[in-house]
């Protein structure tokens, strides 16, 4: 069949008309080469045939929903390919239709792009949290091999939130709510503004109904007093291009709700305070006359101080140009004026779909696509590395535009998010550089590594061989790829302290059999490995390490002695020396707080390693119900680390009071870590958490504090705070 001649002479079959394919099939021949529709022709009539019978919510067959997608594609003017993968996007989820038959009928290509935007419905999931998290890193690993993926992804939702009101109310939020957080800004990322745009207000208006309402009669009504002035600016402005022989095309523009409710939100400012909501773009044949009419624009209408921005020399990271500026227009009204040229205009609107129609010619034009690739291959190294609900969270922080730009001391830019810190930086520049830093310096001058980076700023990180991550960058970096670097490094950092200790347990526990690893054969050590279900002899050391294991138990079994009594073997073994520098696999009680000095006990914690109790904790009694979990430990002679320690002081109500125990505190070299006061009707309780080297240490504090005038009693809170507390309960 002639398609582009039944086109012309409108003799389509009636079936095509009446699910609007045929209006599809018109938009296509408008610019699709003439051969590549009967392959579309194709993909419809067998996704038409195997959904024959299905009907949407909303009553209408369900074939109307592939040609929907494909159609919002079309208006991209995307490739062929893409076309007929929207058209059978839903075969593999919906009918019995399968990936094998999708690329023996339309090719390997074809076939890619729809397994691509399928779901795991046919995989189970603990949650439907987890379920989400692992469709979308399949669909991720489909983008990095075609982005036309999510493009096809991307339409599917933006037809799905035209029609979601036939859908129960639950579930319409919670899928506005997801199209808010994950879809729209991926359309943002990869700079389609068309399709953000609707994916957000279609959100916003399902997810937030009220407040769109609100906004939606405000706006009409700002609008109606707007028309009159922006006609006039206009007007105005044509006619200054035209008289210094400037071709341009100058239109109205105007701010879509959610983005200005986002501003609202950001700012806490009030709709009559966003000064952007109405303006004027003005598109232009090139660069250099972008800036020729920024100078015009100027010399007409006086610019208002910092609102200045130029995205063409710095693009956003979707790749986004454009000259930005704000006016006092008439009547002293703001006025945003947006300059730009044709080709970056295009690539505003539709980004990386603009790149299967519109190739960059300009030098100084950034690629869409490289950038999205460059976006990908970032996430792609983080998924490897995190479970995938945390990888979707990571997706979720690494989505949102870049607002900061900061210098390297060699002078070049690095974009960072809104809120970036020194140590955001440091692993932006390279991992290694993060995992090492020390020290930072902004304008040369040293800052704290949570100092949060502004604008124009040039940061020089200080880094040490022996330095590694602290497990509280986690709770101030913002980006996405500072966060997983610092919980791989703490992970592996974990496991390798986890695999050290168990190995130093394990050797112990051997001693009353008479035995070492060394001596062990590898037979019996292969035996035990196979009834545990480990692989390696690392892995039960880390077992052990970790406390999931019990290392006299373990070691009874390598001994194959079933005679002798485990328990009796491990109560006869050498105390374990701590020293307070083990790492992440031994933690110290915050019920006790023991310190260097105090008699100590070790427990077993599954999962946590060896946590060290004071022997007179008032937990004890509770652990006691387990034996075989404790084991025996001693300081080291010289502990090289600060301890945590609790007292209580109480006092009379005197002003000033609580600042001179703090001074006393300071003068015996010791540092608060935290500060509590309890008033009571004659006077008060101040509860001091101290870092303290040893016994002797807080003994000096605690004299120290006696002789203040005021002081009634000083008291150090350990085991007897915990015993308390459960007798109270």
């Amino acid at each position: 069949m002639d398609y582009g001649a039944a086109i012309r002479e409108r003799s389509l079959p009636a079936a095509w008309r009446s699910d609007n394919f045929g209006a599809l099939l018109t938009n296509l021949e408008s610019y699709l080469p003439e051969q590549d529709l009967p392959g579309i022709v194709a993909a419809y009539e067998y996704s038409a045939k195997v959904h024959e019978g299905q009907l949407r919510r909303s009553g209408d067959p369900y074939i109307t929903h592939p040609i929907a997608v494909a159609e919002v594609l079309a208006a991209l003017h995307l490739d062929a390919g893409s076309i007929k993968a929207a058209l059978l996007h839903d075969v593999i989820e919906d009918t019995a239709s399968t990936v094998d038959e999708i690329r023996e009928r339309f090719g390997e290509d074809v076939a890619l792009l729809v397994d691509g935007v399928s779901k795991l419905d046919r995989l189970r999931f603990d949650s439907a949290a987890e379920a989400q998290a692992e469709s979308f890193r399949k669909m991720l690993l489909a983008m990095v091999r075609d982005l036309r993926v999510i493009l096809v992804k991307l339409a599917d939702r933006a037809h799905n939130m035209r029609t979601i009101s036939a859908l129960p109310l639950e579930k319409q939020r919670r899928i506005a709510k997801e199209t808010l957080e994950i879809y729209a800004p991926i359309a943002n990322r990869l700079g389609i503004y068309s399709l953000k745009v609707e994916l957000e207000n279609l959100g916003f208006s399902t997810y937030r109904p009220f407040r769109y309402r609100v906004l939606e009669r405000a706006l009409r009504k700002a609008k109606g007093n707007q028309r009159h002035v922006l006609r006039k600016l206009e007007t105005r402005l044509t006619k200054v291009l035209g008289d210094e022989g400037i071709e341009a095309r100058v239109t109205g523009r105007e701010k879509h709700i959610y983005s200005i409710y986002q501003k609202m939100q950001r700012k806490h400012v009030h709709l009559s305070e966003i000064v952007d909501v109405f303006g004027i773009r003005v598109i232009v044949q090139d660069i250099d006359t972008c800036y020729r009419v920024l100078g015009l624009v100027h010399k007409l209408y006086k610019p208002m101080p910092g609102r200045f921005k130029d995205y063409i020399a710095i693009p956003r990271v979707n790749g986004y140009q454009s000259l930005h500026t704000t006016l006092f227009g008439t009547n002293g009204i703001p006025l945003e004026v947006q300059i730009r040229t044709d080709e970056m205009d295009q690539v505003a609107d539709r980004g990386i779909a603009a790149n299967w129609q519109y190739k960059a010619v300009d030098k100084q034009t950034y690629s869409t696509e490289e950038r999205a690739r460059a976006w990908l291959s970032g996430l792609m190294e983080l998924q490897h590395a995190a479970s995938s609900e945390e990888f979707l969270e990571t997706v979720r922080v690494d989505l949102f535009p870049d607002k900061v730009y900061v210098f390297t001391p060699k002078g070049e830019i690095l974009r960072l998010p809104r809120g970036a810190t020194t140590v955001d930086f440091a692993y932006a520049v390279h991992t290694g550089v993060g995992n090492r830093c020390v020290a930072a310096k902004v304008d040369r001058r040293l800052v704290p590594l949570r100092t949060a980076l502004n604008n124009g700023e040039t940061v020089e990180i200080i880094t040490a061989r022996s330095a590694r991550p602290h497990a509280s960058w986690v709770n101030y970096v913002v980006t996405a790829k500072a966060r997983n670097a610092i919980r791989a490094y703490l992970r592996n950092l974990e496991k390798d302290e986890a695999r050290t200790l168990g190995k130093l347990l394990l050797s112990q526990a051997l001693r009353p059999y008479s035995l070492s690893l060394r001596k062990l054969r590898k037979v019996r050590i292969n035996s035990v490995l196979e009834d545990l279900g480990l692989s390696e002899l690392g892995s039960l050391y880390e077992e052990v390490g970790l406390g999931r294991r019990i290392a006299p138990i373990v070691a009874g079994m390598l001994a194959q002695d079933a005679k002798r009594d485990h328990m009796a073997a491990a109560a006869r073994r050498q105390p374990l020396d701590v020293a307070g520098t083990e790492g992440l696999v031994v933690d110290y009680a915050r019920c006790c707080y023991p310190i260097p000095g105090d008699d100590i006990i070790g427990f077993m914690s599954s999962g946590r390693g060896i946590v060290i109790h004071s022997e007179s904790c008032g937990n004890l009694a509770e652990y006691r119900k387990q034996p075989s979990k404790w084991i025996p430990v001693r300081w080291m002679s010289r502990p090289r680390r600060e301890f945590l320690s609790e007292i209580h002081v109480r006092t009379m109500d005197r002003v000033g009071l609580l600042a001179e125990i703090a001074a006393r505190i300071s003068a015996t070299d010791c540092n608060i870590d935290r500060v509590r006061v309890d008033t009571e009707a004659d006077g008060a309780v101040q509860v001091f958490r101290l870092r303290v080297r040893d016994r002797k240490h807080l003994a000096q504090v605690l004299g120290s504090i006696r002789t203040i005038p005021g002081v009634v009693r000083v008291t150090r809170q350990a085991g007897e705070r915990a015993a308390e507390r459960r007798a109270d309960s």
